[in-house]
């Protein structure tokens, strides 16, 4: 698997997610913290919202898979894909906006050998179940994940692409070394709960071919939408900055945890991410990703 501290120099990723005027969900959350670690963001909308769902109202819509394939189009015309280290995918909206993603990712690739793909898989939490249409989740597992060198479930997205459940370490690894044959080398699990988890704590897993690490944070009384968003833009930020794995897992952890903090101090419906700027680069308290013996 190739590093990424070889792609240090033009630190450029396209992200292709869900847009909103008002909060902070999709690439209205992983665009800023990408940025604010130096990195250049081509940000591709997937829909445009005023808000999240959970609101009273919601005006906006879910893009036509059309004009999403012309402004994928539009920014390989420039040149994009050449000059590209990684894309990132999230809430993508529609099954004809997931097929376009993944014919965009495999050209892409095809065009550039050297690109990484980071799927964030959203498909549903452990709350509400999946709360995507019926027929995004097979095409995610079946089209997505297999182009994907790193992938960023949370504990119940996993589950799902795994078609089985997982509550121990030992059943975590096998199951995230399973999707690996299938294609993403990296498996990153957040919001894990596991037999052995401390008590009042998350956990967050990367589990790789050879290599597993688990890093645990506080719970805080919080749950707000576009924390997966967050956290997989700090790790991608982390990773196309030279990071290696067990770093790249502790600084996404260790900074997500500072947002929710401030956030659960200051109250509120949304992420406090301007707020809390500093804290996405150099985040105070640092939780260390611990190798887990396998």
């Amino acid at each position: 698997m190739r590093g990424f501290a070889a792609i240090w120099e033009s630190m450029t990723v396209i992200s292709i997610q869900s847009q909103v005027a008002y909060g902070h969900v999709g690439n209205s959350a992983a665009v800023f913290p990408m940025q604010m670690h130096g990195i250049e963001v081509i940000a591709v909308p997937t829909t445009l919202l005023s808000n999240r769902p959970g609101y009273p109202t919601i005006r906006g819509r879910i893009l036509d898979a059309q004009l999403v394939a012309d402004l994928l189009l539009g920014i390989e015309e420039r040149g994009a894909v050449d000059g590209c280290e990684v894309i990132l995918s999230g809430y993508l909206g529609s099954s004809d906006i997931a097929a376009v993603v993944a014919d965009f990712v495999a050209r892409a690739k095809q065009r550039n050998p050297r690109l990484i793909y980071c799927c964030d898989p959203v498909l549903g939490d452990r709350d509400r179940g999946l709360f995507v249409k019926a027929e995004i989740p097979p095409l995610v597992r079946d089209r997505l994940c297999p182009l994907a060198d790193v992938i960023t479930p949370n504990h119940f997205e996993f589950e799902w692409l795994c078609g089985t459940t997982a509550s121990t370490i030992a059943e975590m690894i096998v199951r995230a070394r399973t999707l690996a044959a299938t294609g993403p080398s990296r498996v990153v699990v957040t919001s894990a709960e596991l037999a052995d988890s401390p008590n009042g704590a998350i956990e967050t897993l990367a589990i790789e071919r050879s290599s597993a690490w688990r890093v645990s944070t506080p719970k805080l009384p919080i749950s707000p939408s576009g924390t997966g968003d967050l956290f997989a833009s700090l790790l991608v930020s982390a990773l196309v900055r030279g990071s290696d794995t067990p770093d790249a897992l502790s600084h996404a952890a260790s900074a997500i945890y500072a947002v929710l903090e401030h956030t659960a101090a200051r109250g509120g419906d949304e992420m406090r991410l301007v707020e809390t700027a500093h804290s996405l680069v150099d985040p105070v308290r640092r939780f260390e990703a611990v190798a887990i013996g396998i």
